[in-house]
């Protein structure tokens, strides 16, 4: 019995290893959105999984770098990446555009390096008030990755208690300007009431350009984003909308509160059955129940395991069970 159980456990340690050496673009190629679904090459859903970098400024800073990435590939055994520009707060992108595109392009490149999918997150709830900026900043990064079928383009994170038309002609005019140099890779449209009313841009999509998304966010422990919320992203499944979990949080929406085990065990069953795409928020060390390390974790990766917080060793678990 003691060497079945040392041959099983060396068995699941090659699987393990073998998962963390995959190259997931090699794999998957370029996405794309059919039939509204994201597919991958060969016309399966590839249900990329990954952790969300934290806003590009305060203590999520330090961790955008080659040595976190490099460790978030072979030890979490990521596939996906979100990096999570900030622009309006003090030091993000409408102060500082120079230094946080080099900051997230360095982070992007290692990405693209380790093979992994990339999202380049426009962390802002306001994007529609800051349209010529953001089509700017994503000219260049479609001139930039034009031809690497690692880039998702995320153009307005979380539009707060605003109209479905207001972000939809801030999205129009951002998604052709990005068109102008990049023709093909997935870009991926917020929804109002942060990212929840998934159901409302359902009725109404945007039409006239190939390969668009929705993003969809909840926090698995949060009250109101329980059967009623979950109910309209099926609502939007159901109706061909092609949905991609770009952030999502064990804990409550403001980031803490409690981590309910079975109400994050719920979410996640959703996910995998409807084999939604998804990154979960977020790499820092801050004191919260959504972070994935401890406070002091350092900023190079190698994390021991006393350095991931209980929503990290959860994550980490995961990624390493399913990305296979």
């Amino acid at each position: 019995m003691k060497r079945v159980m040392l041959l099983s456990a060396f068995a699941f340690s090659t699987i393990i290893a073998l998962a963390q050496n995959v190259n997931w673009v090699e794999r998957n190629g370029a996405l794309k959105v059919v039939g509204g679904k994201i597919l991958n090459r060969k016309n399966i859903e590839p249900q990329l999984r990954g952790v969300s970098l934290s806003w590009s400024i305060w203590g999520g800073k330090k961790y955008y770098n080659q040595d976190v990435v490099n460790w978030l590939k072979s030890d979490f055994n990521i596939n996906l990446l979100r990096v999570s520009m900030a622009v309006q707060p003090d030091n993000g992108y409408l102060q500082d555009p120079l230094g946080q595109e080099k900051l997230i392009t360095e982070t992007i490149d290692a990405a693209i390096k380790k093979n992994l999918y990339v999202v380049i997150d426009w962390h802002d709830h306001h994007a529609d008030e800051h349209l010529d900026q953001s089509k700017i900043f994503f000219a260049k990064m479609a001139k930039r990755y034009v031809g690497k079928p690692n880039i998702i383009y995320e153009i307005f994170n979380e539009p707060e208690k605003i109209a479905w038309q207001t972000v939809k002609d801030y999205a129009v005019q951002v998604i052709a300007e990005i068109r102008k140099y990049d023709a093909e890779n997935v870009i991926v449209v917020g929804s109002p009431h942060w990212d929840q009313d998934i159901d409302v841009v359902a009725k109404d999509p945007i039409k006239g350009f190939s390969n668009i998304a929705y993003s969809f966010h909840f926090y698995a422990s949060e009250p109101s984003h329980q059967e009623v919320l979950m109910r309209r992203a099926d609502n939007a499944i159901s109706a061909g909308l092609p949905i991609f979990v770009t952030e999502w949080g064990v804990g409550e929406a403001n980031g803490d509160g409690i981590f309910d085990t079975s109400k994050t065990d719920k979410w996640f069953s959703w996910m995998e059955k409807n084999k939604l795409s998804w990154a979960n928020w977020n790499i820092t060390d801050k004191k919260e129940t959504t972070a994935l390390l401890m406070p002091g974790a350092s900023p190079k990766g190698k994390w021991k395991p006393e350095m991931l917080s209980p929503a990290g060793k959860y994550i980490r678990t995961t990624l390493r069970s399913l990305n296979k």
